[in-house]
Order: C-alpha cells, then sequence, then structure tokens
C-alpha cells in the first residue's frame, strides 16, 4: 500500500498498545517501523530492469523477517526516544508497527510475499486498492486525535475503522467474483481463472480479468446496492511461439518474459498497440480497458545476453480520468449482471 497509508496503520496500531505519557512515542516508531519494509524499493540493477520486480514486497515483508525488521528499526529510532522509552518498549512498538506491513500489502492487489523463504508465492487478497482515502484518512484522523489527547482508545477506533474496511472489502471481492462468474457463464464461457481487482481509490468499481479458450476477457463491475456490468474488451493470452516466433528460448529475454511471467501470475498478453510490448493484463487505470500500467519491452534485434526493457505507464489522460468517472457514477454500466443463460455479445 501507499507509504502514507503504512505509516498510518503503524502508528495507530502501535498506539493502542502504549500507555497515554507514551503514546507519542509509540506513534512515532510505529510509523517509522510500519513504512520500512519499503526500503527494499533501493534494490535494483542498472543492467537487470526486472530485479527489483523480484525483492519488491520479498524478505523485508515477510512474516519470518518481521522480528528482525523491527529489532533494526528499533536500534536505529530509539536514540531519538530514550528518554521516554526503555530498549524493550521501543522494540516493542516497532515490532507492532512492522508488523503491519506486510499483511496490510497482502491486501491489494500487487503480491506479497509472505511464506517467503519457504514460498515465493505471491499473497494479494484484492479486498482494498494501493491507495483509498477512504481507508486512510479515517486513520490518520483518529491517530492524531489519540496523539493529541493522550487517549489510546482513539487510536483503537481508528484500528477497528481500519479492520472493518478491509472486511467490507472481502465482503466485496467475494461479490464481485460470483458477479464475473455469472458475467462468463452468459457469454457462454467455462474461465480457466478469474481473477478481481478493486479499482483505484475505492470498493465501489472493480475490474474483472478472466481466460477462456485462450483469450483474456476484461471487464468492470460497478458493486454498488445491485451488481452492474461495465463492458469492456477482450485480447489473446500470449503464446511466445505464435507472437514472438523470433525469440530464442535461451536467450535472457527469454528468462526475462518468464520473470515476468511470474511476476504477473501469468496473465501476460502482448499490447494490441504494441508488437513488441508484453503486458501485465492485471492493471490499467481504466478497469474495463487494455491499457497497462506495465510491461516489458522485447526486440529482434537484441542480443541474446541482453535483457528486456521495463516500461511503466502511471499517468491519467484526461479521457481516461473522464471515463473512470463514468464508470464510478454507473453511466457506463448499463445493466445488472445476468442471472440466466442469455448469450450475451462477447467483447472484442
Amino acid at each position: 500500500m501507499d507509504p502514507f497509508s503504512q505509516g498510518a496503520v503503524g502508528a495507530v496500531a502501535s498506539s493502542t498498545v502504549a500507555g497515554a505519557q507514551k503514546l507519542r512515542a509509540f506513534a512515532l516508531l510505529g510509523c517509522i517501523a510500519g513504512m520500512s519494509p519499503d526500503l527494499d524499493v533501493l534494490i535494483g540493477s542498472s543492467t537487470d530492469p526486472l530485479l527489483f520486480l523480484e525483492y519488491h514486497r520479498q524478505f523485508t515483508h515477510a512474516l519470518v523477517f518481521i522480528p528482525f525488521g523491527a529489532a533494526f528499526v528499533a536500534l536505529v529510532m530509539h536514540w531519538p526516544v530514550r528518554n521516554v522509552l526503555r530498549p524493550l518498549e521501543s522494540y516493542a512498538a516497532c515490532l507492532v508497527g512492522y508488523a503491519t506491513h506486510g499483511l496490510l500489502d497482502a491486501c491489494t492487489s500487487y503480491g506479497t510475499q509472505l511464506l517467503w523463504p519457504f514460498s515465493d508465492y505471491r499473497v494479494a487478497w484484492n479486498n482494498v486498492s494501493v491507495v483509498d482515502p477512504l481507508f486512510t484518512l479515517p486513520l490518520v484522523a483518529f491517530g492524531v486525535a489519540a496523539v493529541l489527547k493522550q487517549r489510546p482508545v482513539l487510536a483503537l477506533i481508528g484500528l477497528a475503522w481500519g479492520l472493518g474496511y478491509l472486511l467490507l472489502g472481502v465482503v466485496q471481492t467475494h461479490r464481485v467474483e460470483a458477479a464475473g462468474t455469472a458475467l462468463a457463464a452468459a457469454r457462454g464461457h467455462d474461465p480457466n481463472r478469474l481473477t478481481v481487482k478493486t479499482g483505484f481509490g475505492n470498493l465501489l468499481i472493480w475490474k474483472v480479468v478472466y481466460e477462456s479458450d485462450g483469450r483474456y476477457y476484461v471487464d468492470a463491475v460497478r458493486a454498488g446496492v445491485e451488481m452492474t456490468v461495465c463492458p469492456g474488451a477482450s485480447v489473446p493470452a500470449l503464446v511466445l511461439d505464435r507472437d514472438l516466433p523470433w525469440l530464442d528460448a535461451g536467450s535472457v529475454q527469454a528468462r526475462d518474459i518468464e520473470r515476468f511471467r511470474w511476476f504477473s501470475d501469468d496473465y501476460l498478453a502482448l499490447d494490441p498497440a504494441r508488437s513488441d510490448q508484453v503486458i501485465d493484463m492485471r492493471y490499467s487505470v481504466v478497469p474495463n480497458q487494455i491499457d497497462p500500467l506495465w510491461g516489458v519491452q522485447v526486440s529482434s534485434d537484441a542480443g541474446l545476453d541482453e535483457h528486456v526493457r521495463f516500461v511503466a505507464d502511471r499517468r491519467t489522460s484526461a479521457d481516461q480520468g473522464d471515463a473512470y468517472w463514468r464508470l464510478l457514477t454507473g453511466a457506463d454500466c448499463p445493466g445488472t449482471i445476468p442471472h440466466s443463460p442469455t448469450r450475451l455479445q462477447e467483447p472484442r
């Protein structure tokens, strides 16, 4: 999740175990510890553009690393609060704050290696957006109020808000999964797999991606009181022999595509707008569009030992902003999810 939210959660969680007189110091250490696992973004390589994908949300986010990460933060941060907290109290504040980070990240759709080093499985519960003001701002408000008034109970209320919002996200996830399955069935599809992801900054608009007969289908679902579908598009799933026939299986580019396949949970396709770019189908600014946030660019002229190029575009155009607003208001979501075997037209 974004650093602001991580810091807020860490501060509020640590404040709930503090006494009133030490609440400010606990909140400070909890905030810093809550953000510190993302220092793994500093791991990178000027020659290997995918290295950061392998290490972000890896060992620093793992459950087994929590005691060690907390100890490191406490060692660094105890000096400023040494007149207020004993060393063990600094460690306790950092332990609680640090422990929130990986679990909160796992609630998003990016994927977090909570079980490292025993597994490289990327846990993604998909029940909250990476940035969601409705989740974060009340947490900040209750956390600040708790510090100013020296009342840990306010931090506890803030933590309850955060947990309640995440549970609402779980409910929405299951609703959207059921709606996506019904939508696929109405088209006569039997998906090999189906994934749902929250839209940016809310629990109302969701992206549904499923694979059927070698194609990915991308739609948006508006999960209000009624579930309404916002039809999208489809694209063939990546087949290397067909889509990149020139690619040498022993080349670094081929190995990089497999690394990117692991990162993207095998939701790979060629960008419809660029035949040299392999994209992650799970993400787009507008949920029912194939407009990738990131991908890898390959070249038929590259040497056997040359890497792919990682490309990312998180900018939002005016047209995309308008399209997203139309999804939020329901203007582009014409009808409810069919529950009968009525055949719907397949998106193209």
